[in-house]
């Protein structure tokens, strides 16, 4: 069900979605569409123009200077994410670990958000913004019980310590911008399709709207947090 979450923000307000081509990227998307308070809604990714594609630096930069005359933005979603491709699965042992699965998932996952930050921060609004990158509760090292999955969630720590970085700097010369990383829980897409989603998650759409509804409960003292979609604070 797509409704009205955004209340916090002003009457017009524009929103970005990198990701958006992916299952909770473009429910974020259809959200934003048919909020009747946002003015504008911008969707990122490999194949829009401007792209955003991690696997070539320059386009962050690129997409942020292109998008810059439509700002500023009161709203920043970064919603990409790898947990599987075609480096392989999720580590279970120590012994499985390699290069290339470890740079995959430190690319897609921390690089690409940071570079992403350091590109579009400059383009929130100085009223009322929000930059918030999907990371996963996985990435908690104080919750960490299980084990396994290791570039995951040393990719999704390493977001973690960039977002929280960033959002010191940033609150330096934007005061009311809020950056932060939230887990968006289990939800039934390609991410998790091999890990029994479709059973366990619920659908995009209704991920994407918990989220907006935490995004619409932070205020400027939540910068640099960790949240679940329910608004909770999770542990580092």
């Amino acid at each position: 069900m797509l409704t009205d979450h955004l209340r916090s923000f002003p009457q017009g307000f524009r929103a970005l979605v990198l990701g958006a081509s992916g299952g909770i990227g473009s429910a974020f998307v259809r959200h934003l569409q048919a909020d009747p308070r946002c003015g504008l809604v911008v969707g990122l990714g490999r194949g829009t123009v401007p792209p955003v594609d991690f696997e070539r630096e320059a386009t962050v930069a690129e997409a942020a200077a292109a998008l810059a005359p439509q700002g500023p933005f009161h709203l920043l979603i970064v919603a990409t994410g790898m947990l599987h491709g075609p480096e392989g699965m999720p580590e279970k042992r120590l012994g499985q670990l390699h290069y290339a699965q470890m740079q995959a998932c430190l690319r897609t996952n921390a690089m690409g958000p940071a570079l992403v930050m350091a590109q579009f921060a400059p383009l929130l609004s100085k009223d009322r913004s929000v930059l918030a990158v999907l990371s996963a509760k996985v990435g908690s090292i104080g919750d960490n019980r299980l084990g396994g999955w290791y570039s995951y969630r040393a990719s999704k720590a390493a977001l973690n310590m960039f977002v929280k970085t960033a959002a010191i700097e940033v609150q330096r010369g934007n005061p009311q911008a809020v950056l932060v990383a939230l887990h968006p829980g289990t939800v039934d897409s390609a991410l998790s399709a091999p890990f029994r989603g479709a059973e366990i998650g619920r659908p995009a759409v209704d991920a994407a709207a918990d989220m907006l509804r935490a995004i619409d409960g932070l205020t400027p003292e939540c910068t640099g947090g960790f949240y679940a979609y329910s608004g909770q604070p999770l542990p580092w």
